[in-house]
C-alpha cells in the first residue's frame, strides 16, 4: 500500500501495480480499492498500464475530513494524478466517472478519459430520485443508520427492488463491505445531485473536457442508465459511445470484458 497526500492533508491509500503508461481507477459507490471485481480488474489491466487503483476518501485506508465537499475528491484524484508523474489515464465507473468528469472539467491532466455508466438521469421518463434524496441520505448518516442508508440509496436512488438489499443482507461477506463505506453515500449523492433529475445535460457544462473520451454502456443495462450514457457522450467535444454486452454494472462487473475494452482503447488499438 502507497499514500498520497490531498491537497486538504488527508491521506489517500492506493495500491500501484503493473508497468506502462500510468492509469487510475476511480470507484463508484460502495466500492473501494480492495472490492474483489475492483481487485481483478486492476491486476488484468497491469499487464499493459501501470495501475493506480486507490480507496475515495472516507473508503477503506484512506483517510477523511470533517466536512466533505465534492471539490475535495476531485483534489483527491489530482493528488493520484501527480502520484502517476502528473498525468495519466483515467477510468470512473458510475458516480466516479462523474468525479473523473469534474475532474477534467477543472483542468486536472488526464490525457484520455474513460466514463464508465454515470448514473445520469436525462429523461422525464425514466425513475426519478426523490427532490430531497441528498438531503435525506444525509440524514440516515448522521445519525448512524447505516442498514437504512444502503437500503434508501438502493431503492430509492439506484431503483433497485427491495428484494435486492433483502438478498445482500443474508450474504454476511457482502454485507460488511457495504456497511464498511456507507458513511461515504452522502459523497456520492453530492456527486449526482442535480445530475438525476430527468433533464436534459447542459450542453455547455463541459466544453473544457477536450482529451479523448469514451463512454461505456452496456446493453444489458437499465434504459436509463443507457440514455444517460448516450447523452454524455453526445455533449461532450471529443467522446465516442461504446456500447457492448458485458459491460454492465448494476450487477456483477465483467472484468475481462472491461479490460480489454480498456486496453484497446487507451493503447489505441
Amino acid at each position: 500500500m502507497y499514500t498520497a497526500t490531498s491537497k486538504d492533508g488527508t491521506k489517500i491509500a492506493y495500491d500501484k501495480i503493473g508497468s506502462g503508461p500510468a492509469l487510475i481507477l476511480v470507484t463508484g459507490a460502495f466500492s473501494y480499492r480492495k472490492f474483489p471485481a475492483q481487485v481483478q480488474l486492476a491486476e488484468l489491466l497491469a499487464g499493459s498500464f501501470t495501475v493506480y487503483n486507490y480507496d475515495r476518501r472516507g473508503r477503506g485506508d484512506s483517510g477523511d475530513a470533517a466536512s466533505y465537499a465534492v471539490e475535495r475528491e476531485i483534489e483527491d484524484l489530482q493528488a493520484m494524478i501527480d502520484e502517476a508523474g502528473g498525468s495519466a489515464y483515467v477510468w470512473g465507473l458510475s458516480s466516479g466517472a462523474v468525479l473523473a468528469l469534474q475532474a477534467a472539467a477543472s483542468g486536472a491532466n488526464i490525457t484520455k478519459l474513460a466514463l464508465h455508466e454515470p448514473p445520469l438521469v436525462v429523461d422525464p421518463s425514466d425513475r426519478i430520485p426523490p427532490a430531497d434524496f441528498t438531503q435525506h441520505v444525509n440524514g440516515l448518516i448522521a445519525t448512524d443508520r447505516r442498514a437504512e442508508t444502503i437500503k434508501y440509496f438502493m431503492t430509492e436512488g439506484m431503483g433497485a427492488p427491495a428484494f435486492v438489499v433483502t438478498m445482500m443482507r443474508m450474504m454476511p461477506g457482502v454485507w460488511k463491505r457495504l456497511l464498511a463505506v456507507a458513511h461515504t453515500l452522502p459523497y456520492d449523492a453530492a456527486l449526482l445531485d442535480g445530475f438525476m433529475e430527468g433533464k436534459p445535460l447542459p450542453q455547455g457544462a463541459w466544453t473544457s473536457v477536450t482529451m479523448p473520451t469514451l463512454v461505456l454502456e452496456g446493453v444489458e443495462s437499465p434504459g436509463s442508465l443507457r440514455r444517460g450514457a448516450q447523452a454524455l457522450a453526445g455533449v461532450l467535444p471529443n467522446a465516442r459511445l461504446l456500447s457492448k454486452k458485458g459491460l454492465g454494472h448494476t450487477k456483477k462487473l465483467n472484468a475481462k470484458i472491461i479490460s480489454e475494452e480498456l486496453a484497446a482503447y487507451f493503447t489505441g488499438a
